[in-house]
């Protein structure tokens, strides 16, 4: 029995693509591909900021993942020859602030409290992103405590991120299930050597290189058939 159940929270818990429609409503016929590219260049740019300088005590390029996502917004409008006015930017940063969650997260979350077990979230999120989403989904009341990476200000998929588990709690990497429905997350975690359940909505083949997950699963309801 697992001691922690730990999750990532965007694209895991929360639909980052849940943008797409109001995108869509702002750049008509762009709403799918305006979403899909702001979410790799988000991601791109955690890499960037960490792979250039991996210092213990924190990237000096760091800048917040609120911030990281504004700018990834602007970059890719720019990429697509997409006015983005300051009241667009506006709105779709207010949406991404309070993205919905998936419709098993609170289900799930509440039937492992309801074991027992610990819960967390581990993100890139800085904490009043994550303070937010988790307070406009309900979801508070089933989480023992959010960690960001905020305190190494270091980004996923660098060890010291995947490390705050076992310093907030007071548990071995043996105890802990990390839960990520990101391949490139589920696998840095489990190199970390968390054991890892894949979230693979999409039927999407795992990645070439490290360890397969220890377990795999359509939607997080499947988490639960492991407790």
């Amino acid at each position: 029995m697992y001691k922690l159940i730990a999750f990532d929270a965007y694209g895991t818990l929360f639909d980052v693509y849940s943008m797409g429609q109001l995108a869509e409503d702002l750049f008509p016929g762009q709403g799918q591909a305006l979403a899909l590219m702001w979410r790799d260049r988000q991601i791109e740019y955690t890499r960037l900021v960490t792979m250039s300088d991996p210092n213990p005590e924190g990237s000096k390029h760091y800048l917040p993942f609120w911030e990281l996502t504004i700018r990834s917004l602007r970059y890719v409008c720019k990429r697509m020859s997409l006015e983005l006015t300051p009241q667009n930017e506006k709105r779709l940063m207010e949406q991404y602030a309070k993205l919905t969650s998936f419709e098993d997260s609170l289900a799930v979350l509440k039937r492992i409290k309801e074991r027992g077990i610990s819960t967390a979230i581990l993100s890139n999120g800085s904490r009043e992103m994550l303070s937010t989403v988790v307070e406009s989904n309900g979801l508070q009341p089933f989480l023992d405590k959010v960690v960001t990476i905020e305190d190494v200000r270091l980004f996923k998929t660098a060890p010291q991120a995947y490390e705050l588990l076992l310093k907030a709690f007071p548990v071995k990497k043996t105890d802990i299930l990390f839960v990520s429905s990101n391949a490139w997350d589920a696998l840095a975690a489990k190199w970390f050597g968390f054991d890892v359940f894949w979230v693979n909505r999409l039927g999407h083949p795992f990645e070439e290189i490290g360890e397969v997950p220890n377990f795999e699963g359509d939607s997080l309801s499947k988490v639960l058939e492991l407790i």
